[in-house]
């Protein structure tokens, strides 16, 4: 029987000692936030990206120009053409018109679709800087400010974060 009472007492000890700590390590939580979107447009790579998508915007533009410009002059010469020549040049036109909106349909897409990825990368580069910085400076938690509705400035990291994933990128 008395070693019932001290087992007992010995179990619901440890368990309130393992409560305790459990509670005690959560009042210590060391937790912090950031704007994600400074980060973002902060990040070095963002802004080359930013240009390289400029850069094949640009290109695209100028490939669509040039197919309207050629489309112009096709529909200019159509009023001197003879009544045979004109039914195959409206043809013409016609296809030309097709090109020029798959073109467009497809230049677009494709902007898109690199411009999803190339964020969808920078995302995941940040993530890991985030996460390397939290474990670096014993953060438990860092949240995005999206989610938050007050913080205190002491609590904000974003100046730190972009400090250190410019200074990743740099590195590589």
């Amino acid at each position: 029987m008395k070693w019932t009472r001290v087992l007992t007492v010995l179990v619901f000890g440890m368990t309130m000692t393992m409560f305790c700590s459990a509670a005690h390590a959560q009042q210590n939580l060391k937790i912090g936030y950031m704007d994600l979107s400074k980060v973002f447009d902060s990040y070095s790579k963002t802004k080359e990206f930013d240009a390289e998508l400029e850069k094949a915007h640009k290109q695209y533009e100028d490939q669509f120009n040039k197919k309207m410009d050629a489309l112009n002059q096709a529909r200019g010469r159509l009023a001197v053409l003879k009544d045979d020549e004109k039914t195959k040049a409206e043809a013409d036109i016609q296809k030309m018109q097709k090109d020029i909106q798959d073109f467009a349909q497809a230049g677009r897409a494709d902007l898109t679709r690199q411009r999803d990825e190339k964020i969808r990368e920078i995302l995941l580069e940040i993530e890991k800087v985030v996460s390397d910085f939290a474990k670096k400076q014993n953060y438990d938690i860092i949240l995005n400010d999206r989610v938050l509705i007050y913080g205190s400035e002491g609590m904000d990291v974003t100046d730190q974060i972009i400090q250190a994933i410019n200074a990743s990128s740099s590195s590589k």
